[in-house]
């Protein structure tokens, strides 16, 4: 039985595209799954050898890319991103037994969580001082350790617990959802199905137009970029890592020679090419009609 770590502990959001993962056939059978304290954590799992494989969050449409996973991902030895799953995302507010709504004078969230309802509790809950929690299930045990009245947190981990939901369905923005990974350690890409997404970390030299030409690698092979965000090194002051996804796999012509334009001048970690959850952007052109004119040109054809 296969080993599967998970940002945890058992309740989270995270838990929950696992499980996800599992119904989907993911893996060949049941797995263990084995929670870690954060994304960094869950992933190091992988590369010490304890587990084989780990979920994180790495997206939100309400609050955009989750860092703490984006700069596990870009730093230590490198991993690979094989499958993606999404979440639609909305909270329980959870307490013990016995509490009310009207009752609650502080309240503990992720941070990712409590920006997700932040018009919710300005709303209902205007007195609530906020409690900063490690997960959104680490919200529901701080509240049954008594931290804190109420949680924003799951169902599940309400469940787990014995605690009481005194709001369900709780989210600022309707079909707010999170994207989920599954990480591995760096092996053959799963094979490409014509929807899918490609993502790499960026260091470029410190010269003027090297942003301008890495983009331009993308733009003059057709390549769709879906996400373009920086990062901080932490090495220095305005030293940044840049995060690229784009349309397609490391199979596609058009992809592989935008790939290889920018290792040419750039550090390049690849973290994946995976089938996309949801089509998003161009796909990458074909290349088989130049390629069919390369082949016949070099055959010495007239009249191309």
């Amino acid at each position: 039985m296969p080993r599967i770590g998970y940002f945890g502990p058992s309740g989270t959001f995270t838990e929950m595209a696992l499980v996800k993962f599992e119904d989907s056939g993911a893996f060949d059978g049941p797995v263990e799954r084995i929670a870690a304290p954060s994304q960094g954590a869950a992933l190091d799992l992988i590369r010490s050898g304890d587990v084989a494989a780990a979920v994180v969050p790495i997206e939100s449409s309400v609050e955009g890319s989750i860092p703490a996973t984006l700069d596990s991902l870009a730093i230590g030895p490198r991993l690979q991103i094989v499958a993606e799953t999404e979440l639609e995302v909305s909270f329980t507010i959870l307490a013990r037994p016995g509490h009310t709504l009207d009752q609650v004078r502080s309240l503990a969230a992720y941070p990712v969580a409590g920006a997700q309802v932040r018009e919710w509790v300005a709303r209902h809950l205007p007195d609530a001082q906020p409690y900063i929690s490690a997960s959104n299930a680490a919200a529901a045990e701080d509240v049954a350790a008594g931290k804190a009245d109420a949680a924003v947190s799951t169902a599940l981990a309400g469940e787990r617990l014995g605690l009481v939901a005194l709001a369900e369905g709780v989210a600022d923005h309707e079909q707010a959802i999170t994207r989920f990974v599954l990480v591995t350690r760096p092996g053959v890409a799963p094979q490409a199905t014509g929807a899918d997404r490609t993502s790499i970390v960026l260091e470029l030299p410190n010269e003027p137009g090297s942003l301008m030409r890495a983009f331009a690698e993308f733009a003059t092979r057709g390549v769709d970029l879906t996400r373009i965000e920086s990062r901080p090194t932490r090495t220095g002051m305005g030293t940044y890592r840049f995060y690229l996804d784009c349309v397609g796999h490391l199979d596609d012509p058009a992809v592989a020679e935008t790939l290889k334009a920018l290792h040419r001048t750039a550090r390049v970690r690849f973290l994946g090419s995976w089938p996309a959850t949801a089509a998003v952007g161009t796909p990458p052109p074909s290349d088989e009609p130049a390629a069919e004119w390369l082949t016949q040109l070099r055959k010495g054809v007239a009249d191309l």
